[in-house]
């Protein structure tokens, strides 16, 4: 049996999923790889990695080739706390601005350009460039940065207007807002389904753990990232890492607003690999 190649991204947004996962139980049958999740994206869509959290907009490029496992995501209701658009002008004035989207998401790039053409019926320029907030805003009216590059640029601020994307999905729609799945490819699922099986209980069991010992996490992610202690508590208790119903109609909403405008072929159904999932 081949081992399975498991994704990480390298984002503190993960953490409490991620913190408790027991790897020594699947030495020698699974590994992990850490990423930003464009790479991610890629490495899952070339076969070079099994699962793992990916975009949620890289799953619906690929779903015919994908499922997702049952109660996992990052998602939020509101305010996500580390996808922000930077701006030179208030978000009203934006007309046809030129704006710098980061080269490490998927998910978010893509709900920008729902809000701005969509909601607010601008028409920019778009340019994807690394993620420096102060290289990026040089030629440009706003920029977006997500995960922890977006945390280091709010908290440095140099006077910008600062927009979180999850707020203004949230203002136009009262829907959750999908970021992540934890996204299996069909071959696994075909060939592996025990061990597949027992990796999405130990992430559920991860999971649920991080939860009921987030200050542990936040004691983590203060000594590895910075920020303080009331910081990170109000970021984790601002996501959620479950995939129900509610998370469902809300990233298929987003996925019919992303076909509206092109981004995608068609609109797409999640389609959930659950295998009676339980906490052991």
């Amino acid at each position: 049996m081949s081992r399975i190649q498991i994704g990480k991204i390298s984002y503190s947004n993960v953490l409490p999923v991620f913190h408790f996962f027991r790897d020594a139980r699947f030495t020698g049958r699974a590994s992990f790889t850490e990423r930003v999740p464009a790479e991610l994206n890629r490495q899952l869509a070339a076969g070079d990695i099994d699962l793992g959290p990916v975009s949620s907009f890289a799953y619906a490029e690929n779903a015919a080739s994908y499922q997702v496992l049952g109660d996992l995501s990052v998602s939020a209701l509101g305010a996500v706390g580390s996808i922000f658009m930077f701006s030179k002008r208030p978000l009203e004035e934006l007309r046809e601005p030129c704006i710098a989207l980061t080269n490490s998401s998927a998910t978010s790039v893509n709900l920008l350009k729902i809000i701005m053409e969509k909601f607010h019926g601008s028409h920019p320029k778009y340019q994807t460039v690394k993620p420096n907030l102060l290289s990026m805003m040089k030629d440009s009216d706003a920029a977006l940065l997500i995960g922890d590059d977006a945390l280091l640029a709010k908290w440095n601020n140099p006077g910008y207007y600062v927009y979180d994307l999850g707020e203004l999905w949230y203002k136009h729609t009262g829907m959750w807002m999908t970021f992540a799945l934890w996204t299996v490819r069909n071959q696994v699922i075909e060939h592996q389904p025990d061990l597949l099986r027992e990796i999405h209980h130990e992430f559920l069991r991860s999971k649920q753990q991080g939860l009921e010992q987030l200050d542990h996490i936040i004691l983590h992610a203060k000594e590895e990232f910075g920020g303080t202690y009331e910081f990170w508590k109000a970021y984790f208790s601002g996501l959620c890492y479950d995939f129900q119903s509610d998370q469902k109609r809300g990233l298929e909403y987003y996925f019919r607003c992303a076909a509206e405008l092109g981004l995608l072929s068609r609109p797409i159904e999640v389609k959930i690999w659950d295998a009676g999932a339980k906490i052991t």
